[in-house]
């Protein structure tokens, strides 16, 4: 109970924050600061207009079935590692470890995808116990919320200096955090198929949860399961459409391309300026592709 009245006094004492942000209003102390999520900066990255429709406009968006698909398996894996007896599975033998993960696992229109997680987490179980290490097989942080306060250096980024330093929130829900040796290593989950280019984008989304690891107040980190002080060493991503799993040691370049993006972004709040990345493979896919200039095909490159 102590604990949650410090975070909940930790989070209150945070300014305001909207994507809607007026920068010409930053000296007021009324006004809220700018808002930035994992998410959001994704998407400012893929088409900057994408984002003015999404987080500044608030236009509506259709609920894909891939969207959908990430929904439902997000929920599953968050109750796997909620569910998960670790003790009872310590005396099970390597098939009955399976077949007690297996029936863990919900039957749905999804099934398929969700039977390579459960002999994905069957395997790294088994390896675990294999190295007497069950105590890093469940994750310290289960989809966590962190919230944190950084300030953006007008040159942060010399290809768009800012008028003024800026402080902002950043925000996210982190898929799962584990601990392996002496280190956090947080890891994402993904529900469509893995192609080799999204590995930028994947090292730029773990940069991003290393940014808020690292800069959240230690209520945020203990009310999360973290202690204070612990780095972040590796990241990963585990795609199961394509059984793909990758781990790394954290990359500063990628922590240099968060920091620039996001200066980039405060930037076109400057600016006012959200154009439209015309690339037709992107374009006809995206939500607002009706009423975006990108609608016009002699303006695809």
């Amino acid at each position: 109970m102590e604990e949650d009245e410090k975070y909940n006094a930790v989070i209150s004492a945070m300014s305001e924050y909207t994507y809607d942000w007026k920068p010409e209003n930053y000296d007021d102390p009324s006004m809220p600061i700018l808002k930035i999520t994992k998410s959001s900066l994704g998407s400012f990255d893929w088409c900057n207009k994408k984002y003015d429709f999404s987080y500044i406009q608030r236009l509506p968006q259709d609920q894909t079935e891939a969207m959908r698909k990430g929904t439902v398996l997000h929920n599953h894996r968050e109750d796997f590692f909620n569910d998960f007896d670790i003790k009872k599975a310590e005396s099970m033998t390597p098939d009955e470890v399976g077949e007690y993960i297996t029936e863990m696992t919900p039957i749905d229109e999804y099934y398929d995808i969700s039977l390579n997680i459960a002999s994905f987490e069957t395997n790294r179980y088994l390896e675990s116990r294999a190295e007497n290490k069950t105590e890093e097989y469940l994750p310290v942080c289960n989809e966590g919320m962190f919230d944190a306060e950084i300030t953006i250096a007008k040159d942060t980024n010399p290809k768009f200096p800012l008028k003024r330093d800026y402080k902002i929130h950043i925000q996210g829900i982190i898929d799962r955090i584990f601990m392996e040796n002496g280190g956090y290593v947080p890891f994402e989950f993904k529900t469509g198929p893995w192609k080799d280019y999204k590995g930028t984008m994947m090292r730029k989304e773990m940069a991003f949860y290393q940014l808020l690891i690292e800069n959240a107040e230690d209520e945020v980190l203990i009310k999360n399961g973290l202690q204070p002080n612990v780095p972040v060493t590796h990241w990963g991503w585990y795609y199961p459409v394509s059984n793909y799993v990758f781990a790394q040691p954290v990359k500063t370049r990628s922590m240099t391309s968060v920091m620039n993006n996001i200066a980039k972004l405060i930037w076109s709040y400057e600016q006012k300026q959200f154009p439209t990345k015309f690339y037709w493979k992107t374009c006809s896919h995206c939500s607002f592709f009706g009423i975006c200039d990108a609608a016009q095909e002699d303006t695809w490159v």
